[in-house]
Order: structure tokens, then sequence, then C-alpha cells
């Protein structure tokens, strides 16, 4: 009797074929993920840069660097994955969380700014009868 079976679905189960990475890749994986880490929380908490939103993405700069590390080193993925399935998996949920975060914040944006009361004259009275209601 043989020490590997085909359970007949394709799958390897880790035995050859594809890489699953090393102690080293995860090492390297690792640190990055730390150094990528450490650096935004030391400009955060020693106020490094004076402008919070200039912090802001900056710091939106490093995480997607983290997300990429994560992806290289830990989830192995590359674009000869599964024949580049999983990349084109990526690429196209990516396409969709862009797609549902600009849709929701176009619509709460208009939502806020048809629903406001307009800032004119009549405006501070519409406010205080609000306040009064019972």
């Amino acid at each position: 009797m043989s020490a590997h079976h085909d359970h007949g679905h394709g799958h390897d189960h880790g035995h050859g074929g594809h890489d699953h990475g090393s102690l080293k890749t995860y090492a390297i994986g690792f640190i990055l993920s730390v150094i990528l880490t450490a650096i935004p929380f030391w400009l955060v908490m020693g106020h490094v840069i004076k402008d919070s939103s200039t912090t802001a993405f900056v710091i939106l700069g490093f995480a997607v660097v983290q997300i990429v590390v994560h992806m290289i080193y830990f989830l192995h993925m590359n674009t000869r994955s599964e024949g580049g399935w999983s990349l084109l998996a990526l690429i196209f949920t990516i396409i969709l969380v862009a797609i549902v975060l600009t849709g929701s914040i176009w619509v709460m944006y208009h939502l806020n700014h048809n629903m406001m009361p307009s800032m004119g004259p009549a405006a501070g009275s519409a406010v205080q009868q609000m306040h009064d209601m019972p």
C-alpha cells in the first residue's frame, strides 16, 4: 500500500506541487509585518507628522504595503498559483469592495447634504421649533 493516497479529486495535500512556504519565508513575512506595524504606531504616538490627514494617508500607505506582504508571504498568492485564478478572484474582490465603499460614501454624502436643513435665516427658527417640541 502506498503512503500517498489519491482521493480522486486532484488535490495534492501538500506533498510536493504547491509551495506552502518555509520557516524562512514566514520569518521574513513576520519581520516585515512587525516593522510595517511599528512605524505607523511610532508616527502616531510620537506626533512625528503634525497634519492629521497626512498622517492618515501615510498610515493608509503602510496598510496597503502590509496587505501585499501578507498576501505574498502568508497566503502565498502569486500569478502562478492555481493558474492565476486566486489573483483573478482577488482583483474581482477589490473591484467589488471599491464599488461598495464608493457607492456607500456617495449615498451618505448626498443623504447628509439633502436631508440637513438649509443654513439660511429660516434654519435657525426651524431648529428652534424642533427644540421647542414636546
